[in-house]
This record gives C-alpha cells, structure tokens and sequence, in this order.
C-alpha cells in the first residue's frame, strides 16, 4: 500500500480514522502523563498499573454481565487504583523498596486475573467472548464512542495537569522542598498517579494490559532525549505518543493480520531508538562527534607543545621544524598533519616550505596556558590538592 493509500484510508475508511483518531489521543496522554512517572524514575509504575487492571476488567464483566467500554474501564480503573495504592502502602511502610513492591503487585494483580479470566472462560455462555482481547488490545473494536470518551476523559486530565502544573513539577524534581513550603504532596501525589491510571486503563482496549506500559514509557524518555524544559518535554511527548498511534494505525492497515496495538508500540519503540541516536546533546551520535573532537583537540595541542618545546631550542622562536621531527617526538606518524593543519585554522601554527612547521605568537600563548593548566584544562596542582583532601 502506497502513502497516498494510507493517506486516503486515514481521511476517508471509517474504520481507519476511527482506529487512529483513537490511537492519536491516547498517545497524547499516556506520553505526557508519562514524563512525570520517567522523571520520578517510576517507570514501571505503569506497568503494575496495567497489570493490575486486569482482575477489574473481568470482576467488572462477572457483577453486570456486561461488556460496555465504560463498564470495563471501570473495572480496570477500580483495580489499577487498588495496586497502586497497594504499592505505595508497600514502599510506605518501610518494608520493600519499591521496585520490588511494582514486581510483587504486578505478579499478584495479573496472576490473579488470568485464574478469573480463565474461570470466566470456561463458562457455558458466550457472552464473555472477547475479554481475553484485552491481554494483547483489540483496535478493531474501537468504536466513536470510546475515542469520545478517551478524549473527554483525557482532556480532563490535561486541565488537571495545567491547574497543578506547579506541584507536579515540584513533586518531580523536589518533593522535600514542597513538603518544606507546606504543601500536601502526599495528596499531589495521588492524584498525579490517579492521572496515570486513567490514561493506561483508556489505552487497555486499544493497547493491551501486557503492552500499555510501553505507551507511557516510550514518548516520555524519547522526549527526554530532546529537551532539559519539563514543558517542552510534556509537550513533546504528546506529539509522539499521538504520531506513534496515528503511525502505527497506519502501518497495521496495510497488511492483513498485523495487529494495531503491537505496531503502535513497536513504532513508539522506533522513535526512542531514533531519539537515543540522533538527539543533538544526549545522543549517542552527538556523543561520539564530541569526544571525536575531544580526541582531535588533544592531538593538537600535544603537537602545540612539541612545536613549544622546539621553539624553545632556537633564538628566533619562529624557527621552522620539520614534520618528521614532530612526528618522531610525538612517538605517532599519522595524525601530526591534520594536527597541524587544525593549529594552523585556529592561527596556532604557521607551515613553511619542505614541509617545515613554525608556532606562532597565539600558539605560544596558547602552549604557555596549556603547561600553566595542564593538557585539557585543569590545573595538576589543584587537582592533585583535591585528591589529597579527598583521602584524607
């Protein structure tokens, strides 16, 4: 299928639109409610959410006997809140670190919701046909009324978000500096969690319990590799959870039998591993390109100060040196000339014929600060005081 195609599909197949108007907005949410859960280093918060969520979805189904969206959400919001609280509870007490309270309740939750999936599932009815959809997500079933509710809902949790912009940044980066200040971040942080499990619960029909918590994750810590502005980091993460979901609605309409909501997390996957690549400050591109440069602005100024050194031998500082004489007190044969040519750029050194080298008056400063400071910048002396404070 073409891009016009999926262009087509995405304006005109009800269907399709429905699917990525859905998948659009709860990657909205999920991505920048997920910052905060990233920025509190409590990432797997929304994986024991999710899972957790799974017992409330068929508890909803076995008390009313329905199926309704609302009705399972519910449930699953019931249950999601009950293993957060139950977590906090945990790592409150004193007892568990809590990563190892997110592990006991995720096991605790799930495993007791696939014994009452199972039980339900083996019912002489069929009216509950279906519910195991929500292991893995079902975006077929997607209806305008539940992309409705997922917007309605989360544009409630964006003005909530707004209107405690405030405490939410303070929660995340200083929570003692809050509780100085007299504010009830206890109360902040529920309700920030709460957030947090409104928007995974509305991502378990489209998404999945097993898969939901890479929505929350992934456009957060891809946003992250952008961006040091908590605002813009939200704001970022919006725009890459709702371009994971309308993309990987996409992808999944053009071949037969690709399920949406695995694809949707595959391509948010993609996005990190673009974002840890190519983020001009925090990627690993950019980190290789500085320490190239780090490594070139070494061999030079090492060269910088052979050409010192030789200058120092001779009455007239400027006295040309040889390139083979610089590359054999250097103990190195390659690399010396493009040393050279980059002092040379910077007005460092100056050739002259026969391959013949010279420093300049500024390559003579520059050589003086180098051994007055050390190669790289730092002071041996003080480095070596700090040292000596730091055994003693």
């Amino acid at each position: 299928m073409s891009l016009a195609e999926i262009l087509h599909g995405l304006l005109f197949d009800f269907t399709l639109r429905t699917v990525a108007l859905g998948a659009a907005v709860l990657g909205a949410l999920a991505g920048a409610l997920g910052c905060f859960a990233v920025l509190r280093r409590q990432s797997l918060l929304g994986d024991a959410i999710s899972h957790a969520a799974l017992p409330g979805i068929v508890l909803a189904f076995v008390l009313t006997g329905s199926r309704a969206t609302p009705v399972l959400v519910l449930g699953a919001g019931i249950a999601g809140w009950l293993g957060t609280l139950a977590v906090l509870a945990i790592v409150r007490g004193g007892r568990l670190p809590e990563d190892t309270a997110l592990g006991i309740v995720l096991s605790v939750f799930f495993g007791f919701g696939m014994v009452l999936l199972t039980w339900v599932q083996g019912r002489p009815d069929a009216r509950q046909a279906g519910l195991d959809t929500f292991l893995f997500g079902q975006a077929a079933t997607v209806l305008p009324a539940d992309v409705a509710l997922v917007a309605g809902v989360g544009s409630a949790a964006a003005l909530i978000t707004v209107l405690f912009w405030k405490e939410f940044k303070l929660l995340s980066f200083d929570p003692d500096y809050a509780r100085a200040l007299g504010l009830p971040m206890g109360r902040v942080d529920l309700l920030l969690t709460g957030l947090l499990v409104v928007a995974i619960v509305l991502g378990l029909q489209m998404v999945g319990v097993v898969l939901m918590s890479a929505m929350v994750v992934a456009p957060a810590a891809a946003a992250r590799q952008w961006t040091d502005s908590l605002r813009t980091m939200v704001l970022l993460a919006g725009v890459l959870g709702a371009t994971a979901g309308v993309t990987g609605a996409a992808l999944s309409a053009t071949a037969r039998g690709v399920p949406t909501g695995p694809t949707i997390v595959l391509v948010a996957s993609g996005i990190v591993v673009i974002s840890l690549l190519a983020a001009p400050r925090r990627g690993l591109v950019a980190e290789v390109m500085r320490a190239a440069r780090v490594r070139r602005r070494i061999r030079a100024d090492a060269v910088l100060l052979d050409l010192y050194a030789l200058s120092r031998q001779h009455a007239r500082s400027a006295h040309p040196h040889a390139l083979g004489t610089l590359q054999t007190m250097g103990g190195r044969e390659r690399g010396v000339t493009a040393s050279l040519r980059t002092l040379e750029a910077r007005g460092w050194a100056a050739p002259s014929a026969g391959e013949h080298w010279a420093i300049t008056e500024e390559g003579q400063l520059r050589a003086e600060h180098l051994l007055r400071t050390g190669v790289g910048g730092e002071d041996p002396e003080s480095v070596e005081g700090a040292e000596g404070g730091a055994e003693s």
